[in-house]
């Protein structure tokens, strides 16, 4: 029997976990622990703001510079602003980055206060280390909101095919992880180094080199795999896969669902669809060689040839974008 591709299609739970429903929503939610430091950052902001509008020689004194109260003023409102707006969306990145950016205008005032007259250089130093490690707490905040929160640039694919294999022999080539890179052409290796977790190598945009660490989070034998990239891991990726009895009785109907945010996050994704990688068409071709592996044994070989300098160009790019090297 001859089975063919069939339609671009999705379980409910493959359209669940790309964000179809509240449940996969969830798994991007700021937790509590971030909304908490979120709104401690705030109430910081507000209260040093008060101070400096309140008492700004007070402030200057201890902070061992003199500056004129309007600029210590001044720097105060810019501070009950900064923590107004996080309180306004505690869940929200993007003002607890402008929290980053006051550090920076603060630790450049310090910085030119420090060489000037009449400045304590004692209290000046031990401000300057105060501000740093609040601007350390302000980026680890922002970073831990904005990986809450779903990525700008995320892509998704969808995309099923029927193969002449029973679901069992279709679960147990996918599940033996290091088989993912006999045919999904961006992957180089997956390397299992636990029974739920694997170490993949991947060609990200412009083929820059990408690695990270994944765990199973569920694995149905027979039936369904489902994955997602370790906290931390270079490249945000999650991916479900299905197997199915063929309505006829024979053979396999493999569904797969795939979510991932590229290197540089929006900026990467553009580059993806530039460089002519769409997800879509790539899993549609990775499905297609493992519909030939698993019914003949062999998987064809359809990669083009380099585009000369413009593979050059789309490489170092690339490179550029995510800040990667040669």
């Amino acid at each position: 029997m001859s089975v063919q591709e069939t339609r671009p299609s999705v379980t409910r739970r493959g359209e669940a976990f790309l964000g179809g429903d509240s449940g996969a929503r969830s798994r991007h939610a700021v937790s509590a622990v971030d909304l908490g430091l979120a709104k401690a950052l705030a109430g910081f902001s507000l209260g040093l703001g008060l101070a400096e509008v309140a008492a700004p020689r007070l402030v200057a004194r201890l902070a061992g510079v003199r500056v004129r109260p309007l600029v210590v003023r001044l720097l105060g409102l810019r501070e009950i602003a900064a923590g107004a707006a996080i309180l306004a969306r505690p869940s929200r990145a993007g003002p607890v980055w402008s929290r980053v950016a006051g550090d920076a205008i603060d630790l450049g005032f310090l910085g030119l206060a420090f060489g000037s007259r009449g400045t304590d250089r004692a209290r000046c130093g031990a401000a300057t280390a105060a501000v740093l490690g609040v601007t350390a707490l302000d980026i680890l905040g922002a970073a831990r909101l904005a990986r809450g929160n779903r990525p700008p640039g995320f892509l998704h694919a969808k995309r099923s095919v029927a193969i002449n294999r029973t679901p069992a022999e279709c679960y147990a080539f996918w599940r033996r992880l290091g088989n993912l890179a006999t045919f999904m052409r961006q992957v180089v290796a997956v390397v299992e180094t636990s029974d739920t977790r694997s170490h993949w190598s991947a060609r990200g945009p412009g083929g820059l080199p990408v690695e990270w660490d994944a765990e199973i989070v569920r694995d149905d034998e027979d039936a369904l795999i489902e994955w997602q990239s370790i906290e931390g891991s270079q490249v945000e990726t999650r991916g479900v896969v299905e197997f199915q009895p063929h309505p006829t009785g024979r053979g396999t109907i493999v569904r797969v669902a795939i979510a991932y945010g590229p290197p540089a996050g929006k900026l990467g994704a553009l580059f993806a669809k530039a460089s002519f990688e769409d997800p879509a068409q790539t899993l549609k071709e990775d499905l297609r060689r493992l519909k030939a592996a698993l019914e003949t044994g062999e998987v064809p070989t359809t990669e083009g040839q380099p585009h000369g300098p413009r593979e050059v160009v789309h490489r170092t790019l690339a490179r550029w974008l995510t800040g990667g090297v040669s």
